[in-house]
């Protein structure tokens, strides 16, 4: 057995998000940022992996932890629970890692956070584990929407909505997809950089790291394929004044052309917005804090809108490990977003509406509820983004085009 000096800095970060996440419900990316500092970029890179790993299998770890450890997970002391997890998720997803490493320091783990009478059990449960947890989980079935929800580890809500917008198969399809790793994608905002160039998202490129000095001279956003293609969707134009909606962090926002007014009701994430703003050097971009619900009287007028509202997330679950877990659809913060915007447009003007999500009850059941005139000639601009049943629209998706989910309409306020 591994020495009690020996639990490798990543697996100990590791190990504090999960804790972190599951025991005072804190965003993985909050708690591995803590949990991070100090560690060298290879041991940032394997705990980054198996922390968010588990936190997004854990509806799977935990089912073959209770088969094969024959324990309930809810009734295990928090510190047993997160370690059998951790060692879980290594032994069942993660090629080259020695079973005695993943078995040894989670247990060492245990030991360390002062449980020294369950340091026998967790070893004996993780020991069975480590001779039959894949075979167990490759032997769950994926015949109904349940059934793929616990095998991908997913909330049976989320399987059943796919399963009803996509089918079956192509809903087994995206949740392999939104379990590997997102795409590294940037919008190059001036000068020259490294990777590969997109031919269907003009300034967009797929990079195998983000280069931070570019980040901080403002020469690079960091911003998905997807996302970049809502910005491009507004068509805004030299002239125009352009108002957006829920700008933060200010991607979209920091795309278009115009006089552009980027709302968003939270004080820190318009401060964030500014930030970028003066980052990307957008000075055609004011930034103005109001609920988009409810807008200053003077905002009015617009040629065009972006929306791009809050949502459930279901098409960047590979982005944000936990939001699988805390994700719900906000159809009626949607609409009235929608309604308010469109409302400070001109006639003929023109409304962006957009959702990084996969989800028909907020992407085109809140269009067809806003009794807002659709542009039917958006796909015919981006045939390749094409939604799968209502080809009025677009709808990216992970498994499909290998970048987020976006569904976008184009409407004219009349």
């Amino acid at each position: 057995m591994a020495s009690r000096a020996q639990i490798s800095p990543a697996r100990r970060a590791a190990y504090q998000v999960l804790r972190r996440v599951f025991e005072d419900d804190a965003y993985a990316d909050h708690a591995f940022r803590s949990a991070a500092a100090g560690l060298d970029e290879r041991d940032r890179a394997l705990a980054q992996r198996l922390a968010y790993g588990a936190v997004q299998r854990v509806r799977t770890l935990d089912h073959a932890i209770e088969k094969l450890g024959r324990r309930r997970v809810h009734r295990l002391d928090p510190p047993v629970r997160a370690a059998l997890r951790l060692g879980a998720y290594q032994l069942a997803f993660v090629d080259g890692v020695p079973r005695y490493a993943a078995v040894n320091e989670s247990v060492e783990l245990v030991r360390a956070a002062g449980l020294l009478r369950a340091v026998a059990f967790t070893n004996a449960v993780l020991r069975r584990l480590a001779g039959g947890i894949r075979e167990s989980l490759d032997g769950l079935a994926e015949f109904t929407a349940r059934e793929a929800a616990l095998k991908h580890s997913y909330p049976d809500w989320v399987a059943e909505t796919w399963w009803r917008d996509l089918g079956a198969s192509a809903a087994v399809e995206l949740m392999h997809a939104q379990n590997e790793p997102a795409e590294v994608a940037v919008r190059l905002v001036r000068g020259e950089i490294a990777g590969r160039q997109d031919h269907d998202i003009p300034g967009a490129w797929l990079v195998d790291r983000i280069d931070e000095t570019a980040l901080a001279e403002g020469r690079i956003w960091p911003q998905s394929r997807a996302s970049q293609l809502v910005g491009l969707a507004v068509g805004a134009e030299a002239g125009e004044r352009i108002l957006d909606l829920c700008a933060a962090p200010g991607g979209k926002a920091t795309m278009l052309a115009g006089e552009v007014v980027a709302v968003d009701v939270n004080e820190a994430r318009a401060r964030e917005l500014e930030v970028t703003v003066r980052r990307l050097g957008s000075s055609n971009v004011q930034v103005v804090v109001a609920d988009g619900r409810a807008l200053p009287s003077e905002l009015d007028g617009f040629d065009r809108a972006l929306v791009d509202v809050p949502c459930s997330g279901l098409g960047v679950l590979n982005r944000r490990p936990d939001l699988r877990w805390r994700a719900e659809p906000l159809p009626e913060l949607q609409l009235e977003l929608l309604r308010a915007a469109a409302a400070r447009v001109k006639p003929g003007g023109t409304i962006v509406y957009s959702v990084c999500t996969i989800n028909a009850d907020e992407s085109e059941a809140v269009v067809d509820a806003s009794g807002l005139e659709i542009d039917p000639t958006l796909a015919d601009e981006w045939p390749q983004f094409r939604h799968p049943s209502r080809p009025e629209f677009l709808q990216t998706l992970p498994h499909v085009h290998g970048t987020a989910g976006f569904f976008v309409a184009r409407l004219f306020r009349r």
